[in-house]
């Protein structure tokens, strides 16, 4: 393995600026690697090595030429294959979408593009992005970095693999339910859930437009939160396109802000039962964060179960009473069983009434404003990703007493509320397996969720790279 693939977006930039080496060099170093574990891992959906090494070659003669260079100029990136990107297949996983090739870039790629990142290829994804396991009957199952008889998760299980293993420096994901958080937490990376509409969600599928602007986010995905500052900065911004998209200034917190913040602990009471190993990561990241001189408390949200109901309600009932009606009959057969799994479990009930989509929406933003309130003298909290580590593939399952309802709480209400969060790896368990902790902010404060990741990183010290 070249030690090019696994250097961060800094040291890339750096190192391009200052002649150390050739974007070109550090384009066929990840095509190799690429080469040497898609068979292995099965992270990627479609690979443009052709396009990426033009793009490596024009890169190298912007830089001779002193020519003005992008902040991630020469940075190779990917993208989970539900954002549009022009002239590549997009099929987020399903046999339905196969033969769906985008026009345009979706804005956040465009944004990609325009800062001087080479897109080398997209990722796979469970069928419409319905799982915690990405696996599906267009492209198969796609494994985990550090131990391939476990799951990369789901539903951004494909870019996850692909950044923990060396084949892309960071990427973008998008979270219904905790899809960039859990695959992040899995494969031992960085993955940020924003705020609805700080970064655009334009040009992603399933749409996260109308009533359900807030439920789903595009986000960035990396393998130190330091890249994904950097990815971030470039991503986050408005765009016409998405409904909650608006300009907001990038906020300045002082020395002593940070100094004299307080972080609430999450009780997980209301959130399940977690393996001990994974209750000792948050144990571990508090004691961490009390080292840098934070203030740590335990901090009980209001109306947890309630959140998680109304969560399960739009995207379990809602959303699968609006796919159904997509589906013809022909379309049947062509279904992953991940996807008809999901159905049968969101629609066991009968179809939304309009009057409970009405209450549920009310509901929704009292509860909101409710977890605000008690969340203004704490503006960060400390919570499990999930209530455990990877779990062996096919073992996920939206059914069962220990359901994606039951081992995924801990993510998804952060959807149904809208408010940022990022996962961050902290240690292994028994197995190897890499244990994340979530970090959640308030709406629209990512700037100092990350602040405080970034500390939280370098009290843990360097990660380790899985050896595959």
């Amino acid at each position: 393995m070249s030690e090019l693939t696994f250097l961060s977006i800094a040291e890339i930039t750096r190192g391009l600026r200052a002649g150390k080496f050739q974007a070109l060099d550090v384009v066929e170093a990840h095509l190799k690697n690429i080469a040497r574990l898609q068979p292995r891992l099965n992270a990627f959906t479609h690979i443009d090595d052709y396009t990426a090494i033009a793009q490596a070659q024009q890169a190298d003669a912007a830089r001779r030429a002193n020519g003005p260079l992008g902040p991630l100029h020469g940075v190779p990136v990917t993208l989970k294959s539900s954002l549009d990107v022009a002239n590549w297949p997009c099929p987020a996983g399903s046999q339905l979408r196969k033969d769906h090739i985008p026009t345009e870039n979706a804005p956040v790629v465009q944004r990609l593009k325009s800062a001087g990142a080479i897109l080398l290829g997209n990722t796979n994804a469970p069928e419409n992005l319905m799982s915690y396991e990405t696996t599906n009957r267009l492209q198969g199952r796609t494994s985990n970095p550090w131990n391939r008889e476990y799951s990369a998760g789901g539903s951004s299980g494909g870019e996850a693999a692909a950044i923990g293993s060396g084949c892309s420096t960071g990427g973008i994901g998008s979270d219904g339910g905790g899809s960039i958080r859990v695959p992040a937490h899995f494969c031992g990376i960085v993955g940020l859930k924003p705020t609805p509409g700080r970064v655009p969600a334009t040009g992603h599928f399933p749409a996260s437009d109308g009533a359900f602007a807030w439920l789903g986010v595009v986000g960035p995905m990396a393998r130190t939160v330091a890249d994904v500052r950097a990815l971030f900065e470039i991503l986050r911004g408005p765009d016409p396109g998405d409904t909650l998209s608006a300009p907001i200034a990038p906020p300045v917190y002082n020395a002593k802000f940070l100094q004299e913040l307080r972080i609430g602990v999450l009780d997980t009471t209301a959130l399940g039962t977690f393996t001990a190993e994974t209750e000792t990561a948050v144990q571990k990241s508090a004691a961490a964060l009390t080292k840098r001189g934070f203030h740590l408390e335990p901090f009980a949200p209001p109306q947890l179960p309630q959140a998680l109901d109304l969560w399960w309600f739009f995207f379990g009932p809602v959303i699968a009473h609006l796919s159904r009606a997509t589906i013809t009959p022909a379309d049947e057969p062509e279904l992953s069983p991940q996807f008809r799994e999901y159905l049968g479990a969101a629609g066991a009930d009968p179809a939304p009434t309009l009057d409970q989509l009405l209450k549920s929406c009310v509901a929704r933003d009292r509860l909101r404003a409710s977890v605000l309130r008690h969340m203004a003298n704490v503006p960060i909290l400390l919570s499990p990703v999930s209530s455990a580590p990877a779990f062996h593939h096919d073992e996920g399952t939206w059914l069962g007493p220990r359901s994606y309802r039951e081992t995924m709480r801990a993510s998804q209400w952060l959807n149904l509320v809208g408010f940022p969060a990022i996962s961050v790896p902290i240690t292994l368990s028994n197995e190897g397996l890499p244990i994340g902790v979530q970090l959640i902010g308030r709406p629209n404060e990512e700037e100092l969720l990350l602040e405080v990741a970034a500390q939280l990183e370098e009290q843990r010290g360097p990660w380790p790279q899985p050896k595959i």
